[in-house]
């Protein structure tokens, strides 16, 4: 599948896309105006008023998808490209704008998670029926959250506790033998130390079919499953006026199937991930207040690929922050510090058990003047393993009206090297150095309450790029087998058009991207991502009924570096409805690629083919 060639004259392209408002784009928030985003700043600001980039995918926003999984979500939100090895519990990445996956920094409830050793967060331990919100800010936030931040940060909330006490549940079975269930209770107390709390319970399973396609060395004809448990949890306690302490809690269990030869022996792998916060919030004076919060994150890893044979890769992350926000007026003054320690136990590969930390401070203005809106921050960086890096960033907006606004801004990040890439035997060299990356870009975005448009120019360019290869430099003559090594320049640009509108009780969004992520050492495309991507839909919502169709479009990718290996463009046809028959009781269904669609997210991996999936739904509110 193609889409006509486009040639990036950024100022052009931005004022074609306003001569066409109507023009479909991807899924907002339920009510665009009055959304709150907490990521872009680290504080609560009105989305009119975010000078990043970003995308806000609501509780409702998630019941409609029609996704079973977070990858699968966030595949349908614009500037976002996926790849999985196989079925939903099997190894994911998440490209946003043509970054790397390790180019991205995810947090659960401000809590960053990710292997230090692959630098990937583990999307299949994630599970979607506790989450809440999903917050995606595209671009560089190296000012804001230190290393990685270089593609964008996507931030998931768990449910919150408000009003009194509710009940959610559900049931669902489908293809694949796929079953899943889930329990959820929250609720708020009244008084001056009022009590807030939700937990939730989850369950899935999935039988799968094969990971891989037959003809290649690792396939194996069995079907490769998944089991999925889940937890989660938030308490907060208001200690006096102004005054607020809590815990959050975030437990999954993941027991994976995957293909490893023709073999009898269940090869699977065993994932744990284990997220604890404790957190206070002080107001001391009505333009001053702190916030505290201690976490640990745990990422834990099992390969089973014999009877006697496995392998553990255990990655634990201990993480303290204070910040201030002190308001000056109608601006806002930050200041951040914190401390990041990672460490890594590998029973196999023990030149991995190590550990590094991390000392930043930063300090961010965001200033609102009548129709001007500006911020400038800056960040340091002390690491133990790589030295010091000083990260920036300035952003400015002015609203041509009040439904148009224009933007403009620049910044800087980095990516840290993972583990892998620097002490892993015969691959790792302990001398290579961070990624570095320079941002630019500009936008417009249009919202008048019934219709939204956004169009957005980027250029993301890139030095000292960390790469796999199998000839190593002559100075790296230890590593006859291949290394990572800092050798390769890249850029990142593109421009990411869409919009939403609705009429009467049809509502259409839609996105279309058009980039050039490229290796400019080698001249070639960078792996497994298409130079445009596209998504739409529309949902009819009336009464107690809605139905809504969704299509998603790649180009084709290369799956290699040398582009040699191509894997061709697809489209995809999703199917959602639901009914509720009572109060608080909803049947849905769910019909994804329902042209039974052959295609590859990664070379020799299969996916799923036409699947059908029934629940029940019950929630109070």
């Amino acid at each position: 599948m193609t889409f006509p060639v486009v040639r990036h004259a950024a100022l052009t392209s931005l004022a074609l896309a306003f001569t066409a408002p109507h023009a479909l784009a991807d899924s907002p928030a339920d009510t665009a105006v009055a959304a709150v985003i907490i990521t872009a700043a680290r504080a609560p600001q009105p989305s009119s008023d975010v000078l990043s980039d970003h995308v806000l995918i609501s509780a409702s926003d998630i019941a409609r998808s029609g996704a079973s999984n977070v990858v699968d979500l966030l595949q349908k939100q614009r500037g976002i490209e996926v790849t999985r090895n196989g079925g939903p519990g099997t190894a994911s990445q998440v490209f946003i704008r043509g970054g790397d996956a390790k180019q991205t920094v995810v947090l659960v409830d401000g809590v960053r998670i990710g292997s230090s050793t692959s630098g990937i967060a583990n999307w299949a331990t994630l599970p979607l029926a506790n989450i809440d919100k999903v917050e995606i800010v595209y671009g560089p936030l190296a000012t804001m959250y230190g290393a990685d931040a270089i593609g964008g940060v996507v931030q998931i909330f768990t449910r919150r506790g408000a009003g009194p006490a509710s009940v959610s549940a559900g049931v669902e079975a489908g293809s694949d033998k796929a079953r899943a269930m889930t329990f959820g209770v929250s609720g708020a107390s009244e008084g001056e130390n009022s009590i807030n709390y939700a937990f939730g319970l989850s369950k899935d399973k999935d039988d799968g079919f094969s990971a891989t396609k037959p003809g290649t060395s690792s396939y194996n004809k069995d079907n490769d499953g998944y089991t999925r448990d889940s937890a989660s949890g938030q308490l907060g306690i208001v200690l006096a006026k102004g005054h607020e302490a809590g815990l959050l809690y975030l437990h999954s269990h993941l027991k994976s199937q995957y293909d490893s030869g023709p073999t009898p022996f269940d090869v699977r792998s065993v994932q744990n991930m284990d997220n604890i916060a404790v957190y206070s919030k002080h107001q001391f004076t009505t333009n001053w207040k702190m916030s505290l919060q201690a976490s640990e994150a745990d990422d834990k890893s099992v390969n089973f690929t014999s009877a006697t044979a496995s392998n553990r890769i255990d990655t634990r992350v201990h993480a303290y922050s204070m910040q201030h926000d002190i308001a000056l007026g109608s601006d806002l003054l930050q200041l951040v510090l914190e401390r990041r320690v990672e460490g890594v136990f590998a029973d196999s590969t023990r030149a991995l058990n190590t550990s590094r930390a991390t000392n930043s401070a930063g300090a961010a203005y965001s200033l609102k003047r009548g129709k001007h809106l500006a911020s400038a921050s800056a960040r340091r960086d002390d690491s133990t393993q790589y030295g010091d890096k000083v990260t920036g960033g300035v952003g400015y907006g002015y609203k041509l009206t009040r439904a148009l606004r224009v933007n403009a801004s620049a910044g800087t990040s980095f990516r840290a090297p993972t583990f892998n890439e620097l002490y892993y035997p015969g691959y790792g060299v302990d001398t290579n150095k961070p990624e570095q990356g320079k941002n630019v870009e500009g936008g417009a975005y249009y919202n008048d309450g019934t219709t939204e448009a956004s169009a957005v120019y980027y250029r993301n360019r890139l030095t000292d790029l960390l790469v796999n290869t199998s000839k190593c430099p002559v100075q790296l003559a230890s590593h006859p087998n291949g290394c990572a090594y800092n050798v390769n320049r890249a850029t990142l640009e593109g421009i990411t058009l869409g919009a939403r509108t609705r009429l009467g009780d049809v509502d259409m969004s839609g996105s279309i991207d058009f980039q050039d992520p490229r290796d400019d050492t080698t001249g070639k495309n960078l792996q497994r991502r298409a130079k445009r991507h596209a998504k739409f839909a529309v949902e009819y919502n009336a009464g107690n009924v809605i139905a809504g169709v969704g299509v998603q479009l790649s180009g084709k990718r290369f799956d290699d570096l040398a582009n040699r290996n191509t894997l061709p463009g697809y489209g995809l046809v999703n199917l959602f409805a639901s009914y509720r028959f009572a109060p608080d009781w909803s049947a849905v269904l769910r019909l994804n690629n329902v042209a039974d669609k052959q295609y590859e997210l990664a070379r020799n991996y299969a996916t799923a083919g036409r699947q059908v999936f029934a629940g029940i739904r019950y929630g109070s509110k």
